[in-house]
Order: C-alpha cells, then sequence, then structure tokens
C-alpha cells in the first residue's frame, strides 16, 4: 500500500507534487488556507524555460521543461508554444549567447543562433543595433494559475484529497492546523513564502517583482523576448535589478517584466521602479510606446540562501521533506521538483541528480 503523505502548499510546486505522488501510489492529503495558487504563483509570468546560470538549474529546468511539453494540459492552462529568443545587445553579451548554446546543447535543448540581420527578420519590432539573438524553439508559457489548479484537480481525482485549512506548526509525523492535528508516513513542506514560518532553520526572503499587463496588441512580436542579462537579474543577490522580460497571453495582451528587489513583503507597486521596466521594455520594442498599460501588480519570489531550490529530506527531522526557495524558476521547475520528490518519499529511481538540492549537502550549503 502506498504511503500516506501530507503536502502543505497548494502553489504550483505542491500541485505538482501532489499529483505525481498520487499517481506513484501514494494517499495526499494537500493543506492550503488560501486559495490554490493563490500566494507567489499567482502573480509570476508564466514562462517555462531552461535556465543554466548554474549546472544544477540546467539540469533541473531542462527536465521540467521536456516534463511541461509532454503534459496533455486543459485549455485553462493556455498553453503557449512559441518559443524564445534571448537578445544579446554587445559584442560580449554575444559572445555568451555562444556558451549559452553550448551548454543548453550540453542537456539535449537545441536552439539556433540569430546574427543581427536574422534576429531583425524574425522580430522585426525590435529595436535596430542589437547583437543578435539565440531561439530556443521549445520555451513555452502557461498560465500558471491554471495550470497549478489543473495538476491540484488531477491529485484530486486520482484519489488525493484537499483540505482548506492552514498548517500553523509542524509536529512529529504530521501538521497541526485549527481544526487538530493530522499525521502520515510523510510530510512535503511546499508552503513558498511560508516555510520560514514553520521551519525556521530555512530562512525565506521574499523578493520583490512587478509585472505590467499591456492593451490587447495583435501581432507585435513573434516569440518571448528575454535580455541576456534578465538570467543574472532573476538570480543575482543584488538588491535590486531591472532587465527586460516579455511574452504574450491567449488574449494578445503582453505580459512585461521584470524586476527583482528586497523590501520585505511592500505590497505597493513602485512608481519608479515601473517606469524604469516600461522605460527598458520600448528601448527593445519602441513600439510598445504607443500601447497602454492596463494594469500593473507586485508579487513575491521565495528566496532561499543560495541560487538553488532547496528539496529533499530536512536532517533530524524524520519524515519531514521541504520543496521550496525556488525564486523565479517555481514554474519552469515544478515538473522536476515533483520527480525529485517522488524519488526521496517512494524510492522510484531519477535520472536527476539529487546532491545540489539537498538542504545542507550538495553543491552548495542551503543553512
Amino acid at each position: 500500500m502506498g504511503k500516506k503523505v501530507l503536502v502543505v502548499g497548494a502553489g504550483i510546486i505542491g500541485s505538482a507534487i501532489a499529483d505525481r505522488l498520487q499517481a506513484e501510489g501514494c494517499t495526499v492529503t494537500v493543506f492550503e488556507g488560501n486559495l490554490p495558487a493563490g500566494g507567489c504563483t499567482s502573480t509570476g509570468l508564466g514562462a517555462v524555460l531552461t535556465f543554466d546560470d548554474s549546472p544544477a538549474q540546467l539540469q533541473l529546468t531542462s527536465w521540467s521543461s521536456r516534463r511541461w511539453r509532454a503534459e496533455d494540459l486543459g485549455p485553462g492552462c493556455e498553453r503557449e508554444t512559441t518559443g524564445v529568443i534571448f537578445m544579446a545587445t554587445n559584442g560580449d553579451e554575444k559572445r555568451e549567447l555562444e556558451a549559452k548554446a553550448e551548454r543548453f546543447a550540453s542537456v539535449g535543448v537545441q536552439s539556433e543562433r540569430l546574427d543581427p540581420a536574422q534576429l531583425a527578420r524574425r522580430e522585426p519590432a525590435l529595436r535596430p543595433g542589437l547583437a543578435g539573438g539565440l531561439l530556443v524553439a521549445e520555451g513555452q508559457g502557461v498560465f500558471q494559475i491554471g495550470a497549478a489548479r489543473f495538476l491540484l484537480a488531477r491529485a484530486l481525482e486520482r484519489g488525493g484529497s484537499l483540505r482548506r485549512e492552514r498548517v500553523r506548526e509542524l509536529v512529529p509525523g504530521g501538521v497541526r492546523t485549527d481544526q487538530g492535528r493530522y499525521h502520515g508516513d510523510a510530510v512535503v513542506l511546499a508552503a513558498g513564502l511560508g516555510i520560514t514560518g514553520l521551519l525556521p532553520e530555512l530562512p525565506v526572503r521574499p523578493r520583490r517583482g512587478h509585472v505590467a499587463i499591456t492593451d490587447r496588441i495583435p501581432g507585435l512580436f513573434r516569440h518571448q523576448l528575454i535580455e541576456l542579462g534578465y538570467l543574472v537579474a532573476a538570480h543575482g543577490r543584488s538588491d535590486a535589478s531591472i532587465a527586460f522580460s516579455c511574452q504574450t497571453r491567449g488574449t494578445d495582451q503582453l505580459l512585461i517584466g521584470g524586476s527583482r528587489e528586497f523590501v520585505g513583503l511592500d505590497p505597493d507597486v513602485d512608481r519608479e521602479v515601473l517606469t524604469r521596466i516600461l522605460r527598458r521594455a520600448t528601448w527593445f520594442l519602441p513600439g510598445l510606446a504607443k500601447w497602454p498599460v492596463l494594469r500593473t501588480w507586485v508579487g513575491f519570489r521565495p528566496c532561499g540562501p543560495a541560487n538553488v531550490p532547496v528539496v529533499g529530506p530536512w536532517p533530524g527531522r524524520e519524515g519531514l521533506y521541504v520543496a521550496g526557495c525556488h525564486e523565479g524558476i517555481g514554474i519552469m521547475s515544478a515538473m522536476g521538483t515533483a520527480e525529485l520528490i517522488a524519488h526521496h518519499v517512494t524510492g522510484i529511481p531519477t535520472v536527476l541528480d539529487t546532491r545540489p538540492f539537498l538542504p545542507i549537502t550538495g553543491e552548495c550549503s542551503h543553512v
């Protein structure tokens, strides 16, 4: 008989884990005090890409990207399979694109180098004079709220259950909510920014990001667009950074990012930061300047002590597993995270190297 597993959190990470564990024969109960996918998941861009700023991230996101492509997602997930172009603004960045292409190839991700003329033909709305680009056709986007709820619903259809209760405390062999105590063979802590409140040994900092969504702009560009510096901005350790990223929704609206800054849990849109984001966007896409922005918001990414998510058994707490600190790659790495947790909880084999993500040992120290 499969294990009884309690999953704390119903964002994209917790939902993917619940779905995978239920498929592996476990009996899963998911605890969520708010709306499923209503926390960190709700405010992201929904990009599903391969990121390569560390060997561990390259492995996790490339594997996850393949699994996302293999999923038969429902219409509410709004899958966009346009591919992504990473753009270089100067010679140094163009050389980095060459290195990126080689790193991608090392994990089976195919890419196409674009010189300035080829980039202009692919995306004529871009400003002239860019140094080149790298097209990754497998890049895609999803409506992350819909995707998380799709995975959660499938876990429930497979026999799992959802309890709309906030977990107040981890107890030996289980959890305590306002409604009582629940016990299981394993507890998976996938509570995003709520991890530290339940497990103070793992510090998780909120890193705020701004997003803007435009009016409908049909046909302005064909691919997701990301400036090369976005990866440094997204996963660097500096207090604040601005870098351009843009993708379409099925409505022909554009989602524009992005920023990263440590400001606690301040929920207010910073007009100065937003102005810098939009100025950067119109630098790359001058035609954006004549289209109105309909809405802006901020979201918070759960940032851990290192640039690698923490995924695996927590030392000294038998039966407790952590899946957190994904910062800006939670959606794109959700499938790989679920694979790692399924391996640790059930013992199923995996081709993924688990060591870089373990809470203490591995590529870097998390705690």
